[in-house]
Parts: structure tokens; C-alpha cells; sequence
């Protein structure tokens, strides 16, 4: 394993838990020319055979799961909101937020020509079971804000997100619809970059074991670059 793009959290015969650096891939997207170097393929070269659970954007960091074989992870993903018991993410957002604490729901559909998300607010009497529309979907999120404080002269904010569901690019969308991209998201309204990368690090996973039953719970630290924030 190339120890300077991927760390190494735990492994049984049944898992593999590494900390993915920003800027790798989780899995080839299959539209690059060449070959990718990424989590999956430096994993499958120490590992072999190996089976993909979840993933992260490319530009965010932190844990993510694996599998050692097909029945397990189809355990996991078939069970995957009944086994995991806490996914919290850190992030820097643009500008200060008034609130300590709130919860984000929200209707999301990604467009499929240009891959990218799009919030609708829920109206009264909506039924998160029910879209009103074909393929939007229900995305919930918890946030907590950290901290807030400056990166040369300018005004952002640390906040802890925990999903509730798991929508692509759902905490990424989500910051832009408070009016509080994530630092770096150029894709999702960003004006900044203060840390010369997405702001987005996975830094808790908690879940249940779907073998032994036992919970693991697994915790990441953050980059150096985010303590750039005072």
C-alpha cells in the first residue's frame, strides 16, 4: 500500500477502514482515457480482491469502508442505515453562521447531464417517502456549528455535520442552500479557497459490525490545513 496517499484504520477478514486523502478518487468514474490511480485500485493491489462499500467525493478526505468480499458488502450496503450509527463530517464554510445548531431538509435532484445537484425546498405536508417530483429525493442533515473565526482577514465558520441520509454531494449541496458554501467548492458557489482544497473531511464513522455485531466506531483527525482557521 502507497502509505502517502492512504492510512491504514483497521482491518479483520471481513473489512478493510482506511483514511482517504483529498484529491484521490474512491473508485475509477470509468471516463478518464488512462488508468486512475485510486483508493480502490492502490487497496486491491495490497489486498486483492476487494469490494466497495460507500464513497467520498474526490476532493473530500476521511474514512471509508471496504470489503474483503461480496457478501459483506452487500450486508453492509443493504443495511446501511440500520448499521450505521454515526457518519459526522467537519467542514469550513464561508462567512459566519448565526445559528449553533439547526437541521437542513431539503428536496435534491441531480441533473443528469451536468452531474450536479440541486436543492427545491419542501413545502408543508410534504412527505419525505412521497418526492413530489420523479427523481428528486430527500436529503436530511444535522449541523452544529464548531467555531467561528478568520483565515487572512476574512470571516468562515468550522461546522460538524452528521447525515441523516446519504444524497451525493448532500453536505456540499446543503452548505450552498444555507447560503454558506463550503470553503474551495467552486462547484457549489464557493468564492474562496483559503486552504487550497475543499474544506470537507470525514471525521467520525460509526457502525455495526455486520458479521460479529459488534460497533466500530472509527475517528479521523482533521487536516493541518483546517487549524489555519482562528
Amino acid at each position: 500500500m502507497n502509505s502517502r496517499e492512504l492510512k491504514l484504520v483497521y482491518e479483520d477478514k471481513w473489512l478493510v477502514v482506511v483514511e482517504k486523502p483529498a484529491g484521490l478518487l474512491t473508485m475509477s468514474t470509468g471516463r478518464g482515457q488512462e488508468k486512475e490511480i485510486t483508493a480502490y485500485s492502490i487497496l486491491k493491489e495490497h489486498f486483492g480482491e476487494l469490494f466497495i462499500v460507500h464513497r467520498l467525493d474526490r476532493d473530500t478526505s476521511g474514512l471509508v469502508v471496504f470489503a474483503k468480499d461480496h457478501e459483506t458488502k452487500l450486508s453492509l450496503q443493504e443495511n446501511w442505515y440500520e448499521a450505521v450509527l454515526e457518519r459526522k463530517y467537519t467542514a469550513i464554510l464561508e462567512g459566519h453562521i448565526d445559528d449553533e445548531e439547526g437541521w437542513i431538509e431539503t428536496w435534491v435532484y441531480e441533473h443528469p447531464k451536468s452531474m450536479k445537484v440541486h436543492c427545491y425546498a419542501l413545502r408543508r405536508g410534504d412527505n419525505p417517502e412521497k418526492p413530489p417530483q420523479k427523481d428528486w429525493h430527500y436529503a436530511s442533515t444535522h449541523c452544529r456549528r464548531i467555531k467561528q473565526g478568520t483565515i487572512e482577514g476574512e470571516p468562515y465558520t468550522e461546522v460538524e455535520f452528521e447525515l441523516e441520509t446519504g444524497r451525493k454531494n448532500q453536505i456540499r449541496v446543503h452548505s450552498q442552500w444555507i447560503g454558506h458554501p463550503i470553503a474551495g467548492d467552486r462547484k457549489y458557489g464557493a468564492q474562496t479557497n483559503p486552504i487550497g482544497r475543499l474544506a470537507l473531511h470525514s471525521h467520525t464513522l460509526t457502525f455495526i459490525h455486520p458479521w460479529t455485531g459488534k460497533t466500530l466506531k472509527f475517528s479521523s483527525r482533521l487536516p493541518r490545513p483546517f487549524t489555519r482557521l482562528k
